[in-house]
This record gives C-alpha cells, sequence and structure tokens, in this order.
C-alpha cells in the first residue's frame, strides 16, 4: 500500500474533505495533514499553483481535488466500476465543483463588492445548480446519485451542501438549499446518519 499524506486547511469542509472521508471509511491509512489559513502563505509556496489540497502519494505531489478524490474512491471502493456509472459520478462532482470555483472568488472580496457578488449566485447559478443535483437524484432513484450505493459523488454533495446550509456564508441564506432542492437537504441528513459517516465524525466529537 502507497504512502499518503494529505494537505489541507484544519476545518470539516471544503475540497478536501471529501477525500478525508473517502478515505477514513475505506480503511486507507493517511496523514492527515492539517494547517492553520496563516500557516498557508509558506505551504503554498510549495505547492502546484499555490492551491491546496495536494496529496501526497509514496512522495509524489498531486494536485487537483476531484483527481485525488476520484483516486481515494478507488483505493476505498466507493467510485463506481461501470464506466457509465462512473460518467454519472464524474458529472455530479464536476457540477458541484463548478460552483465552487464561481463562489470562490468571492472569499477574496469584502463588503458591498462581495455581497453583490454572492446574491449575483444566489439569484442566478446556485439555484440552477442545486435544482439540477436533486433532479439527477431523483432519476437515479432517490438516495444515491451513481451506481444504486455510496459514491464519492454523495460524499462531494453532501460536504457542499452541509456548507451552505452552515450559515457561515455571508449573503447566501442558510435555507438556501431547503427553498431550492429540498431533496438535497435529505441526501444530507441520510449520508450524515449512515454508519461510516457518523462513524468517522465521532471521532472529533461531531455529529
Amino acid at each position: 500500500m502507497s504512502t499518503l499524506k494529505l494537505s489541507y486547511f484544519d476545518f470539516h469542509g471544503g475540497r478536501a474533505e471529501p477525500v478525508r472521508l473517502a478515505l477514513s471509511i475505506g480503511g486507507i491509512a493517511f496523514e492527515d495533514h492539517r494547517f492553520t489559513f496563516p500557516e498557508f502563505a509558506e505551504i503554498r509556496k510549495s505547492t502546484p499553483f499555490g492551491q491546496v489540497p495536494v496529496l501526497h502519494v509514496d512522495g509524489i505531489q498531486v494536485t487537483q481535488s476531484d483527481s485525488i478524490l476520484r483516486y481515494a474512491g478507488k483505493l476505498a471502493g466507493l467510485y463506481p466500476s461501470d464506466p457509465f456509472q462512473a460518467l454519472l459520478c464524474d458529472e455530479v462532482m464536476f457540477v458541484v465543483e463548478e460552483a465552487s470555483m464561481n463562489l470562490g472568488p468571492t472569499f477574496r472580496m469584502t463588503g458591498e463588492e462581495q455581497k453583490a457578488a454572492r446574491l449575483a449566485l444566489v439569484n442566478g447559478s446556485m439555484p440552477v445548480y442545486l435544482q439540477w443535483l436533486q433532479s439527477q437524484l431523483v432519476a437515479h432513484g432517490g438516495e444515491y446519485f451513481s451506481d444504486n450505493r455510496l459514491t464519492i459523488a454523495d460524499l462531494k454533495v453532501f460536504i457542499d451542501v452541509r456548507g451552505l446550509n452552515s450559515g457561515r456564508l455571508d449573503h447566501v441564506p442558510a435555507d438556501l438549499v431547503e427553498q431550492c432542492a429540498p431533496l438535497l437537504n435529505a441526501h444530507m441528513r441520510r449520508i450524515a446518519e449512515s454508519e461510516a459517516v457518523s462513524h468517522y465524525y465521532k471521532r472529533f466529537n461531531l455529529q
């Protein structure tokens, strides 16, 4: 088995959290390297594109969160072996990633600029992608996004929806998901209550 080191900010969310979950659920040993936001200024100097997460596999550094998540999913048995089901899984992950990329620049804004940018998303692309995710969930049975079982697509959506519901995103209503796509909240609760995910968060005294 390869030696794995995953590096990301020290909080329970963001682009590395689905990777942490996948590896933990699969029983895959890895070093969970967490750092503070002030420490990132130095860490980013040694990462491709100045971004995280990064994964070191036997000392070789790899970037791009969805690529890392797909690798973790394969190791953990949480990625479909059927090519079409894998396509459905990838499709969902990229839609969520694209939404994250749209939101990302607003974290570098403040005041009225940030408010205007986030309200534009709330009144524009955010409901569109959330409603599309809900339609995909329904189209594939209502419980999971692909393969009729838990996959990394579910983990990626779970973390995204949990973040939107947190109330920590200024100018993004905490009930946005409930108003636009309530079945995604039902999905989030189901994933959170699953034995594998709840066991992971109990390690951190989180539910």
